[in-house]
């Protein structure tokens, strides 16, 4: 089992903060999950930004990032401040 999580504009877009998907070794990278996401089709496509920021186990990292059974995975869009 995987843990995704969503944040800011990703959550409110989605209407949900989290959800988990069933371990499948398919998914063997951020990338490979976050495109099976966007394959849902109409609001998931909003993952498919290309400044999509994401990390694993609470660690930044980039979509290249290897997933394994029981890891946490979220997806935020990038901060701005001023």
């Amino acid at each position: 089992m995987i843990t995704l999580q969503y944040f800011a504009r990703y959550r409110e877009t989605l209407g949900t903060g989290q959800e988990q998907l069933d371990w499948n070794d398919s998914r063997d990278t951020l990338r490979a999950v976050r495109d099976e996401l966007v394959s849902r089709g109409d609001a998931w496509a909003v993952l498919n930004e290309s400044r999509l920021m994401c990390a694993r186990n609470q660690e930044m990292c980039s979509l290249d990032e290897p997933v394994r059974d029981g890891d946490e995975i979220a997806f935020f869009p990038p901060v701005t401040g001023g």
